[in-house]
């Protein structure tokens, strides 16, 4: 099922199509100066497999369809919000913290994925899953479907 804010609004009888701006305020926009580029792929090369490969993947996910020029700039908001969010230092669970360091990462980048589901095309898919090859070698498909199943 798709977002309803990916979804577009029929109105007024000759059913022109207007997309929907989304109704909540973003929770995360206050991490947005935490995003770029290159913090990011610093923290996922040192923490990726500490991480795990869903929220690696979830985060390049965000990337990759940040970079889309369809994805509309509500959610890249939302896009940079999440990632700011996962690079920062200061989070509600501290990332070095063993076992549990990463789910609130996880929790975090899986509302942002859910709220920007239509923009995570094929094309990003293909992008972040050679990503996730080149740092992981050979991977558990069912872990990454596991994810692409909630979008």
């Amino acid at each position: 099922m798709r977002h309803p804010a990916c979804m577009p609004t029929v109105v007024g009888q000759d059913e022109t199509i207007i997309a929907n701006e989304p109704m909540m305020e973003n929770p995360f926009q206050k991490y947005a100066g935490q995003f770029s580029e290159k913090k990011l792929f610093i923290k996922l090369g040192r923490f990726a497999r500490q991480a795990g490969i869903k929220t690696v993947y979830s985060a390049l996910l965000m990337y990759y369809a940040f970079t889309r020029k369809e994805t509309p700039n509500w959610a890249r908001s939302i896009i940079i919000g999440v990632l700011g969010y996962f690079i920062s230092p200061i989070d509600w669970i501290p990332d070095l913290t063993p076992i549990i360091g990463f789910t609130d990462d996880l929790g975090v980048l899986s509302f942002g994925l859910i709220t920007i589901a239509c923009f995570i095309s094929d094309e990003v898919r293909i992008k972040a899953r050679k990503r996730m090859k080149a740092w992981f070698g050979e991977l558990d498909l069912k872990e990454l479907a596991d994810v692409d199943d909630k979008l």
